[in-house]
């Protein structure tokens, strides 16, 4: 039989092995901590003009991708037309609103550049307690105004 102390020891010690599992400690051998990929890159010195041109480069490639993802007016209007034309009754006071199968359909005519919020989990977003289901088309439109 194990006296008193015998036993405390081998629970510590299964204590410490299974804590060091959960852990992810070094015993178990695990390096998933060398697969990690760099993602920090100093900025180039002064004295380094070519990657500093490199670096000025690819950031105006960016931003000229970036400002093309942006509905220009046309299409915000147009947007806002397509919206208006699909809406559905009855309005809750001045305010028009759309169900998700009219959401859908304002979706596949509105454009390439509008697909990402035509979603069910933004249409989700903005689904405030309406009996009919749908969503406000202001809100909606704002929220296209703000994130694209």
């Amino acid at each position: 039989k194990k006296s008193e102390q015998e036993l405390k020891d081998e629970e510590m010690e299964l204590f410490t092995k299974y804590y060091m599992e959960w852990k992810g400690g070094r015993k178990t051998g695990n390096t998933s901590y060398t697969n990690i990929p760099r993602f920090y890159y100093r900025l180039p010195a002064e004295d380094e003009v070519l990657l500093q041109k490199l670096r000025e480069e690819s950031r105006a490639v960016f931003l000229q991708r970036k400002s093309r993802e942006l509905l220009d007016n046309e299409e915000l209007q147009n947007l806002w037309f397509l919206l208006d034309k699909h809406q559905t009754s009855p309005m809750i006071g001045e305010e028009a609103m759309i169900n998700y199968e009219n959401f859908l359909k304002v979706g596949e005519k509105a454009g390439p550049k509008c697909k990402q919020f035509f979603t069910a989990k933004i249409f989700a977003k903005l689904l405030h307690n309406d009996p009919y289901g749908r969503i406000s088309i202001m809100q909606f439109f704002n929220y296209v105004m703000r994130k694209g």
